[in-house]
C-alpha cells in the first residue's frame, strides 16, 4: 500500500464514523491513518465476529471491509447484515481475483471495492464518493412490470419472479432507475461512476459498474444469459430498453 504523501493536509472533521475491518495490522493502520487525515472518525477491528459487534454497537455509517478475515468472512458478516436489514455503506478490500466472490458481495450489499495493494488516496476518494451518494430518486419509477412476468418494487427494492421475491440493493436500485430515467440515450460507465457511485472523476481503474450490471440482469432479465432489457452497446455503453 503506498504511503501518505507528506504534502497532505489534514482536513476539517467530519462527523462520519466508519469501521476498517482488516487482519493485516498495518494496513488496518495505514486505512485508518489515511481515513483520519482527511477528517474521518476511523476506527479499526481486525477479526470478523468482533466486527460485526462493533457494527451491532456502534451503527457506523461505513465499513471498509476485507473479504478474508479470521473467525468470520468478509462475505458472512454481509450476509449476516444483509438479514438483520442493516444497509450501511460498505467498500470491500480484496486480495481475491474471483469475479463470483466479487458479485456475491454486491447481492449482499457492499457498494464498491478496492483491490489491493491499492492507494490510500483512492480509497478516500472512494469513501467520499459514497457520503456525496444521492439516490436518484427524481422520476423514479415505483413498480415495473417486466418481460416474462417479472415484477420489480423500486420502493421495496424487491424482483418478483417466479414465485420468489429477490432482493435488490439500494445500489442496484439506482442503476435500474438511472437506466430507466435516460432510456432515450446510452449510459455510459462514466455516466455511472460519475452520476451513481458519485465519484470526482470517471479516471479509476475498477470493475464495479460491469459487476453490478451482472448482477442486476440475474435479478431482472427473463434470460441473463442473452439480455435483452439492459442492453450492450458495444465500445460505448448500456441502454435501457423501451
Amino acid at each position: 500500500m503506498n504511503q501518505l504523501s507528506p504534502t497532505m493536509n489534514p482536513a476539517q472533521p467530519k462527523t462520519h464514523r466508519i469501521l476498517v475491518v482488516e487482519d493485516e495490522e498495518s494496513i488496518a493502520l495505514g486505512v485508518r491513518d489515511a481515513l483520519q487525515h482527511a477528517g474521518f472518525q476511523a476506527d479499526v477491528v481486525h477479526d470478523g465476529l468482533r466486527a460485526l459487534e462493533r457494527i451491532r454497537a456502534e451503527q457506523p455509517d461505513l465499513v471498509v471491509l476485507d473479504l478474508m478475515l479470521p473467525g468470520m468472512t468478509g462475505l458472512d458478516i454481509l450476509a449476516t447484515l444483509r438479514k438483520e436489514k442493516r444497509m450501511l455503506r460498505v467498500v470491500i478490500l480484496t486480495a481475491m481475483t474471483s469475479e463470483n466472490d466479487l458479485v456475491r458481495g454486491f447481492e449482499l450489499g457492499a457498494d464498491d471495492y478496492m483491490k489491493k495493494p491499492f492507494s490510500p488516496r483512492e480509497l478516500v476518494a472512494r469513501v467520499e464518493a459514497q457520503f456525496r451518494h444521492k439516490a436518484v430518486d427524481e422520476g423514479r419509477p415505483v413498480e415495473l412490470d417486466l418481460p416474462g412476468g417479472i415484477k420489480v418494487d423500486l420502493s421495496r427494492l424487491e424482483v418478483h419472479r417466479d414465485g420468489q421475491v429477490l432482493p435488490l440493493t439500494p445500489r442496484e436500485g439506482d442503476i435500474l432507475a438511472y437506466l430507466i430515467k435516460n432510456h432515450h440515450r446510452v449510459v455510459t460507465r462514466d455516466d455511472l461512476l460519475l452520476d451513481v457511485w458519485h465519484y470526482k472523476s470517471a479516471n479509476v481503474e475498477t470493475r464495479t459498474v460491469d459487476i453490478h450490471i451482472v448482477g442486476l440482469r440475474r435479478k431482472v432479465e427473463p434470460n441473463a444469459a442473452e439480455p435483452t432489457l439492459i442492453q450492450t452497446v458495444r465500445g460505448k455503453g448500456y441502454r435501457w430498453y423501451s
